[in-house]
């Protein structure tokens, strides 16, 4: 299903004369209405009237978080306050948030980027949508909402947590949708089980999951706890909130909404643009926000861009699922380690359930990394030369694939924390070991 033929399938040429128009009323935009855009434009001895293509996006300045919160709150806005009808922030829980507003108009363009994003994963006026992102600041739930609407789907704004009554509601209410993050849709199924529901037996058919980073592995895993197809969406509050790229039923890669949000892909140390396939640092442009629109974001996730026919029909570039983010990147004993690689390993070990910690720690001169998962009751029972023997196949593949040994800590399940929202997976000591 394909909610707007008329954006979703344009020839690539026509998606690249519609954003080159829009990026030109975007420049002139910010550098009118916003003091740190013209700023930056004229350190770099740019004029709105020289942006003439999209060649030359790479000539133009970045946006990046710090400066978002060096100008908290409202100092990147571009509209009047008196036209703003939505604010929202990051879910950050160290210094100043980030701070986003909206117009009306801004707020349409969320509910149809969200529109395209159901309608992509199976969703229609049919359906009944549990909505278990966060509401509030957090974009998650309202963004979702705003689509559920769009398309005329009925919504249950149940917000995250509350699992029970989650459980209790998808039963009683015939839910044929989640919208979730996929660690708490893994909770979910567990605390099911643990009341006596098979998840599998409810209504429900379709997940939309996003907001945190998940592996192919997790996806199996939600899919067969669920009986479900999983779908993966992806979205920042700095950009809209989610509706930015999303799978469709190939599961191959999240199309864009490339006539909303102009992509790049940079290396992230050299800051140089790079050609499709290869992968780097996601940037965008927000081509038609009023708001808060941003020239050039830096996501700091890592991915690639690829460009090829969609058998769904649409002509959207793709990107791929988010391999990590450039700032979350681990480096122990001078080796690029990413939390998704870890988890892949974990998800693929069949005695293991999908929950764990990573703990980096500081062992005299030396980085160590611990990484306490759960395991199967049976395992547990089975004794220590069938723990010792799952650890150990842990430890080699994990090595196989960053070249660093670990130790794996197997632990009983139910005792790593839950989360209702992102997943916390990383747990770093080394700052508090130095001293």
């Amino acid at each position: 299903m394909i909610w707007d033929r008329n954006k979703e399938c344009l020839p690539h040429e026509e998606i690249v004369k519609l954003q080159e128009r829009r990026l030109k009323t975007l420049v002139k935009y910010l550098y009118t209405r916003v003091p740190f855009y013209k700023n930056a434009f004229d350190e770099k001895g740019v004029k709105p009237k020289d942006v003439r293509s999209l060649s030359f996006v790479s000539e133009l300045p970045f946006t990046t978080k710090a400066d978002l919160r060096d100008h908290y709150p409202y100092g990147l806005f571009a509209a009047l306050l008196h036209q703003i009808v939505e604010i929202h922030a990051s879910s950050g829980t160290t210094g100043r948030p980030i701070v986003v507003g909206y117009t009306r108009n801004d707020i349409d363009n969320w509910g149809e980027a969200m529109a395209r994003t159901m309608t992509a994963c199976g969703v229609s006026f049919d359906d009944i949508v549990q909505n278990a992102y966060g509401y509030g600041l957090f974009t998650g739930g309202l963004g979702a909402h705003y689509g559920s609407l769009k398309i005329g789907a009925a919504v249950v704004p149940i917000s995250g947590g509350q699992t029970e009554k989650q459980i209790m509601l998808l039963s009683d209410f015939r839910s044929t949708v989640i919208c979730s993050t996929p660690s708490f849709s893994l909770h979910m199924a567990e605390v099911a089980e643990s009341m006596g529901v098979n998840i599998r037996e409810l209504p429900i058919r379709v997940g939309i999951f996003g907001a945190e980073p998940w592996t192919k592995e997790m996806r199996h895993q939600i899919e067969e706890r669920w009986g479900i197809k999983a779908f993966d969406i992806y979205g920042l509050t700095e950009i809209t909130g989610p509706g930015v790229s999303f799978e469709c039923s190939e599961h191959n890669g999240l199309h864009i909404n490339e006539d909303l949000f102009y992509p790049e892909i940079i290396d992230p140390v050299t800051l140089k643009p790079l050609p499709d396939g290869e992968f780097g640092e996601l940037v965008f442009t927000t081509l038609v926000k009023e708001g808060a629109p941003f020239l050039r974001y830096r996501t700091r996730d890592l991915t690639r861009l690829v460009r090829s026919k969609c058998e769904c029909g649409r002509t959207l570039v793709k990107m791929d699922r988010v391999s990590g983010r450039s700032d979350d990147m681990l480096i122990i004993r001078g080796v690029n380690v990413f939390p998704s690689q870890i988890e892949s390993v974990l998800l693929s070990i069949k005695e293991t359930l999908p929950h764990y910690l990573i703990i980096v720690k500081r062992e005299g001169a030396m980085d160590a990394l611990e990484i306490k998962v759960e395991c199967k009751q049976e395992v547990l029972k089975a004794g220590k030369d069938k723990i010792d023997e799952v650890a150990g196949k842990i430890v080699h593949k994990i090595k196989d694939i960053i070249g660093i040994s670990v130790k794996i800590n197997l632990v009983e399940p139910s005792t790593i924390e839950r989360s209702v929202g992102k997943a916390k997976r990383v747990l770093d000591e080394r700052a508090k070991n130095s001293h």
